[in-house]
């Protein structure tokens, strides 16, 4: 039993399940599959969008344009759907997938070949991208009445009992797995951000490793624009506006280390998760929209705490080995 509390991801899976049931004891039906289902499928944005953010932040760097690059993104496809209704859906996807990806490597590049601070860039361009949406679209919005049956309903349709917005969210986290622990670029994003000393050793390009990374989360949050715009049947300005710090909350509360080199792809799905509960949960249960705010910092605190000690409490069991060894073979 001690072995499964030690893994993180055992621990927040158990939270979220006796979450599940004490908000089912309070409103019926909140544990049905069917609810079930459609808590994952609200989780599926923000699912996808902290998997990139995972990555980045395991190289021990953090993108916080990730919300703006969906906002642009969603509104260049959704602006280039209703001003052209011929164009396929999946060439819309796959433009959405490239100004994803072009947003994302400009962060990248500032922060490999400029040496700029990650936070430094990401805040700027967060305010670059806003802007460059508004310019594009004037202010204007685009609304259902405006985009095509197709590009709004694909999210929606159901295939094995899941939209298909929820089997993009499970197919992203698959491969986000194989990538992470399968991969040499997985192996190098953890050694980056881990003990980057030792990666420059090893023949580790770390600036090319976070490049690499901000091209990934760029890439995911240009399908996001896409996804959002698509299930919601709006695109403005202001779009997912603040939605980067969820991202970043999904992550520290699955247990990514803010310090980089530590998470899983199995935690940042939990952490998305539980805030999915929580956000669908305290409004069922009658609990303000200020409260939500509160108690949703709240737990993030915690989580950065809890990081932060079980980092801590690892160093010091590293140190109490080495004061027990003999001085010659401390000495060596």
């Amino acid at each position: 039993m001690k072995i499964l509390f030690r893994h993180r991801e055992v621990v927040l899976g158990l939270i979220i399940a006796l979450l599940v049931a004490l908000f089912a004891s309070r409103a019926e039906g909140f544990a049905s599959l069917h609810n079930l289902a459609g808590i994952f499928n609200d989780s599926a944005i923000l699912i996808i969008l902290a998997l990139g953010q995972m990555v980045v932040i395991l190289t021990k760097s953090i993108d916080l344009s990730v919300a703006a690059n969906l906002a642009f993104t969603g509104m260049a496809v959704a602006m280039l759907d209703a001003a052209h209704p011929g164009l396929p859906l999946a060439l819309l996807i796959v433009i959405a997938l490239l100004i994803g990806a072009v947003l994302g490597a400009l962060n990248g590049y500032l922060v490999w070949w400029l040496g700029i601070p990650s936070i430094v860039v990401t805040l700027g361009t967060l305010t670059i991208y806003r802007g460059m949406a508004f310019v594009l679209s004037g202010g204007a919005w685009v609304n259902a009445n405006q985009m095509t049956p197709g590009f709004l309903n694909m999210p929606r349709q159901i295939v094995l009992g899941l939209p298909v917005m929820s089997w993009l969210a499970i197919g992203i986290v698959l491969m986000a797995w194989l990538v992470m622990t399968r991969t040499s670029f997985g192996r190098a994003a953890y050694a980056a951000g881990g003990n980057p000393v030792a990666a420059v050793y090893t023949g580790i390009d770390i600036g090319r490793t976070r490049f690499f990374a901000f091209v990934l989360s760029g890439t995911l949050s240009g399908l996001a624009g896409y996804l959002w715009v698509s299930r919601y049947a709006v695109a403005y300005v202001d779009l997912a506006n603040g939605f980067e710090l969820d991202t970043v909350a999904a992550c520290v509360i699955g247990g990514i280390s803010i310090a980089g080199g530590i998470g899983s792809v199995a935690g940042t799905l939990l952490g998305a998760l539980f805030l999915g509960v929580i956000k669908n949960a305290l409004p069922v249960i009658g609990i303000s929209p200020f409260a939500q705010m509160a108690i949703s910092g709240f737990v993030i605190v915690l989580a950065v705490v809890f990081n932060a000690r079980a980092e801590r409490r690892k160093g010091r069991i590293i140190l109490r080995q080495h004061s027990q060894l003999p001085a010659k073979e401390v000495a060596a």
